[in-house]
């Protein structure tokens, strides 16, 4: 199955010469991406991959990414953050309709950030969605979504100590 996504990083002082990071990223197998570096010092690769799963999909393309560039810091996988206009968008309905959904059920998932903007992990809400009467997401941008916010969770699990996390976790379980 085909998954698209991206990934987005950050690039050392000595990795910004655009047509050698093409060249390097070409010669370990990421030909499945389109390449942009709009800005100074950042590249987002978006990927169509071919793979057994979406898991599988972003875990090889993030160790192609780490072997053509090992000094690239990954900021972010792509599709995880959204807006009820970018869910509205993907599953072909209003803002309003979504929002109406959303404030006539109490089993909505919780935002990750509220407030003017708020932000839902897109898994969540796909998933919810996922089963309720005419809805259908995609099931490849639901596993895409499940795998990139597993990414995303671990890049910035890993800036905390252990003993810091495991005290966590039992406090918010």
């Amino acid at each position: 199955m085909e998954y698209t996504f991206t990934l987005k990083y950050r690039l050392a002082d000595d990795d910004q010469d655009a047509d050698a990071l093409v060249e390097r990223l070409g010669e370990v197998g990421c030909t499945d991406a389109v390449v942009g570096i709009g800005i100074v010092g950042r590249l987002a690769l978006e990927f169509t991959r071919d793979a057994g799963s979406a898991q599988e999909a972003v875990r090889s393309a993030l160790a192609d990414v780490k072997a053509a560039i090992p000094t690239a810091t990954l900021i972010e996988a792509t599709p995880d953050l959204v807006g009820l206009t970018d869910v509205a968008e993907m599953m072909g309905v209003s803002r309003q309709y979504l929002r109406k959904l959303m404030m006539g059920n109490n089993d909505f998932p919780a935002p990750v950030h509220e407030g003017n903007g708020a932000l839902w992990h897109l898994s969540d809400v796909l998933g919810w969605l996922k089963g309720r009467k005419g809805y259908q997401p995609e099931h490849t941008l639901l596993e895409t979504a499940k795998a990139t916010l597993e990414v995303n969770v671990a890049k910035e699990a890993r800036r905390f100590a252990p003993t810091a996390m495991r005290e966590l976790e039992r406090l918010i379980a």
